[in-house]
């Protein structure tokens, strides 16, 4: 597929900075219109965390994709985490879903290394409002599968 290669021209991965990374499901199905599914995303999510592949700030799970704000963790590189976070979803999701043979997600993933000057509140608000701004609901607390993360400097 050749625009999977382009997203990963000039990637780099640096444990400990921040990172915005997207990633979609595959024929951008909605999976996870149901809050059972998201909530397997959520699981997951802090399943990385706790693993040491990552330090979670914000995330939102939308329908048909994902975006996750994190610090990289030490156990390994953006290419790894991904391909370790979908095997595992995917893992988990088609054993639920009852499915054989079908991919969850599209290959890749997006990333956005977040400058050292980029405000990370910010970022983090940007992506929990993502259902508002699809119109899925006109207040975030109606959105249940969201997380952030608030720290002091």
């Amino acid at each position: 597929m050749p625009r999977s290669n382009n997203l990963r021209k000039g990637r780099v991965s640096e444990s400990g900075r921040a990172y915005i990374l997207t990633t979609v499901t595959a024929e951008r199905r909605p999976v996870f219109s149901g809050l059972t599914c998201g909530r397997e995303i959520a699981q997951a999510i802090a399943h990385h965390d706790e693993a040491g592949w990552s330090k979670s700030l914000a995330w939102v799970v939308m329908p048909d994709h994902m975006h996750w704000l994190l610090v990289l963790g030490e156990r390994g590189g953006l290419d790894d985490l991904m391909r370790s976070f979908k095997g595992y979803t995917a893992r988990i999701l088609n054993e639920h879903l009852q499915r054989k043979g079908q991919p969850l997600w599209q290959p890749g993933y997006h990333d956005h290394a977040v400058r050292r000057d980029e405000d990370l509140r910010k970022l983090a608000r940007y992506i929990i409002g993502n259902p508002l701004r699809a119109g899925l609901v006109e207040d975030i607390g109606e959105y249940p599968l969201w997380d952030a993360v608030w720290f002091e400097e």
